[in-house]
C-alpha cells in the first residue's frame, strides 16, 4: 500500500492496516524530508504532550514491512512524481494528505494591505515549516491585533501574540520566531467570531490557558451572550460558560496586555491606516443576530446592517483549512469536491466515483484500491484523537475489503514492487528520496543544535539545510 503524506492520519492507518493484514507493506511518501505533518508544524510549541502520538509513529516506522519515501512530491512539476507512476506497483494507495491550503474571507483589503496573514502561514512560520520560513511577519505596527475566527488554531495565535518570548524559548519554536516575538509591541488581541460563545468552535483546554496567561487580562463577554442558568447546558459548553464568566486573574486596568471574545461581528473589509496607507489600518464589521436564538447551540449567524470599525495594525484571517486536488486526480478518474474541499467517499473511506450528490448518493461505486484518511476524507476538523479514530475507520475498512476478496488496484495483477518499481522513475525525474534512517539523521542534527539552546530541538527550516545533513 502507498500512502502519500506523513501526518497522524497517514500513520495511524498504516499501523492498523499493518497489524490488521498479514505481511501488508506500507510506503509512506512525503513531500518534505521530515515527517509528522501537523504534529511537527501545526501542534502549538508549548503543547508538547500533544506530540507524544510520534512515538507511536517511531514504533510504526521500526517495523521492516515500512518504507519511508521522503521529498517526494506527488504532482507533474519539475522533480516530482506523476500519480499515475505509482499505480502499477501498488494494490492499494490511501491518500492522506491534509489540508495545505486556508479559506479566504473575499473582502476588500485582504489580497492587497500589509499586515494581514492567515494562521495557517504564521503558525508555519513559528512551528518551522519550510513554506513559510521567510513569512517573517511585522508585528512592530501598532498594539492591536484582531484574529478573525474562535477556533483553536484562533486561540493558538493569540497566545503566542500574548505570551512571553523567554517562556517559549524552551520549546521547540524557531529562533527566528523568537527574535519577532521579542520586537512585537501587540498589547491587545481581539478573537472575532461571527456568532457567540455558546456556538464557538475553541475548546476549553485553550481557552483556560489564555486565561491563566500571566500577566494577561480577559476583557469581559457580553453578558447577554450567555444563558442566565448555564446549568442544563451540555457539560463541554457549561464548563466553557464558567470559565468565560470567572475570566482571568489579571486585571484590565492594570495588566499590560489583554485579550478578548468578541462574538457576533462578520467581517466586511479591511481598511487602510490613515498614517500608512499600504498598511492594515482598521476592520469593519456587520453586527449579526443569531438565528433562532443566542442561546441555540446551533444558532446561525445573520448579518445586520449596523455596522462597527475595530482598530488593528496586525490582523489575522483563521476560518479554516481546504484540501485541493493531487495533480492527476482527474486523468485517473478520481473526483474530488472543490466546494467541500475532500476525496468523495463512503464515509468509511472508500473512495468512490461521483463528484455530485456524492454524500448520500445510491449510485456511487467504489474505486478499486483507493482509500482516504484525514481530513482530506472529512474536513479539517477535529484533534488529533479524531484524526486516530479515523484513520482506524479507513484502516478497517481496507481490511474488511482485502479478506472479503473485492477488487484492489490491477485486481492482482500489479508488479507488487512498491517503492522497487517507482524508484527508476524517481530518479530519472530527479527525485532524490529521503529514507527513515536519513530523518533520523536530520532528527539527530536538530536536536544537537538544540540542546546548545536549552531546547528540544532547533528545527531546520529549509528544505536545502535538512539535505546538507545528508550529504
Amino acid at each position: 500500500m502507498a500512502v502519500i503524506g506523513s501526518g497522524p492520519a497517514g500513520f495511524y492507518t498504516a499501523y492498523k492496516v499493518m497489524s490488521k493484514i498479514e505481511n501488508s507493506v506500507v510506503d509512506m511518501y512525503e513531500h518534505l524530508p521530515v515527517p509528522f505533518g501537523l504534529v511537527r508544524f501545526g501542534v502549538a510549541p508549548d503543547h508538547p504532550e500533544v506530540k507524544n502520538c510520534q512515538d507511536k509513529f517511531e514504533e510504526v516506522a521500526g517495523s521492516p514491512r515500512f518504507n519511508f519515501v521522503g521529498n517526494i512530491s506527488i504532482g507533474d512539476h519539475d522533480a516530482a512524481l506523476p500519480l499515475r507512476t505509482l499505480l502499477p506497483h501498488y494494490d492499494a494507495i490511501l491518500f492522506a494528505y491534509g489540508a495545505s491550503r486556508d479559506r479566504t474571507l473575499g473582502i476588500p483589503g485582504e489580497d492587497s494591505l500589509r499586515g494581514i496573514y492567515s494562521a495557517r502561514a504564521f503558525v508555519g512560520w513559528y512551528n518551522g515549516l519550510p513554506e513559510y520560513s521567510d513569512l517573517a511577519p511585522d508585528l512592530t505596527q501598532g498594539e492591536e491585533a484582531v484574529v478573525i475566527g474562535q477556533g483553536n488554531v484562533a486561540l493558538d495565535v493569540a497566545r503566542i501574540l500574548l505570551q512571553d518570548p523567554d517562556i517559549l524559548r524552551s520549546t521547540d519554536i524557531t529562533e527566528s520566531a523568537i527574535e519577532t516575538l521579542q520586537k512585537s509591541k501587540v498589547k491587545r488581541v481581539r478573537v472575532v467570531g461571527r456568532r457567540g460563545p455558546l456556538q464557538a468552535a475553541f475548546t476549553i483546554k485553550e481557552v483556560r490557558e489564555l486565561m491563566k496567561l500571566p500577566p494577561v487580562a480577559f476583557r469581559p463577554v457580553n453578558e447577554c451572550l450567555i444563558p442566565a442558568d448555564i446549568k442544563s447546558l451540555p457539560r463541554p459548553t457549561r464548563r466553557i460558560m464558567e470559565v468565560l464568566q470567572k475570566g482571568s486573574t489579571a486585571s484590565v486596568s492594570t495588566a499590560p496586555k489583554s485579550w478578548s471574545l468578541d462574538f457576533c461581528l462578520s467581517p466586511s473589509a479591511f481598511n487602510p491606516s490613515e498614517a500608512s496607507p499600504s498598511q492594515i489600518g482598521s476592520v469593519s464589521f456587520a453586527r449579526t443576530r443569531l438565528d433562532p436564538n443566542p442561546f441555540d447551540l446551533k444558532a446561525k449567524a445573520k448579518a445586520t446592517r449596523e455596522m462597527t470599525n475595530v482598530s488593528a495594525s496586525l490582523a489575522f484571517r483563521s476560518i479554516g483549512y481546504k484540501s485541493e486536488a493531487l495533480p492527476g486526480f482527474s486523468e485517473l478518474g478520481i473526483p474530488f469536491d472543490d466546494r467541500l474541499g475532500v476525496i468523495p467517499n463512503d464515509h468509511l473511506g472508500r473512495v468512490i466515483n461521483e463528484s455530485e450528490g456524492w454524500s448520500n448518493s445510491g449510485t456511487a461505486q467504489f474505486i478499486p484500491g483507493m482509500y482516504c484518511a484525514g481530513w482530506v476524507k472529512r474536513g479539517p476538523t477535529g484533534v488529533i484523537a479524531s484524526t486516530m479514530d479515523d484513520a482506524f475507520s479507513t484502516a478497517e475498512s481496507i481490511r474488511m475489503d482485502w479478506y472479503g476478496h473485492l477488487p484492489f488496484l490491477n485486481e492482482g495483477k500489479g508488479s507488487g514492487l512498491g517503492w522497487d518499481g517507482v524508484k527508476e522513475d524517481a530518479e530519472t525525474k530527479g527525485c532524490r528520496r529521503v529514507s527513515w534512517q536519513d530523518w533520523k539523521k536530520i532528527d539527530a542534527a536538530e536536536k544537537a543544535v538544540g540542546q546548545k539552546k536549552g531546547k528540544e530541538r532547533e528545527k531546520f527550516t529549509k528544505v536545502e539545510d535538512m539535505l546538507a545533513v545528508l550529504d
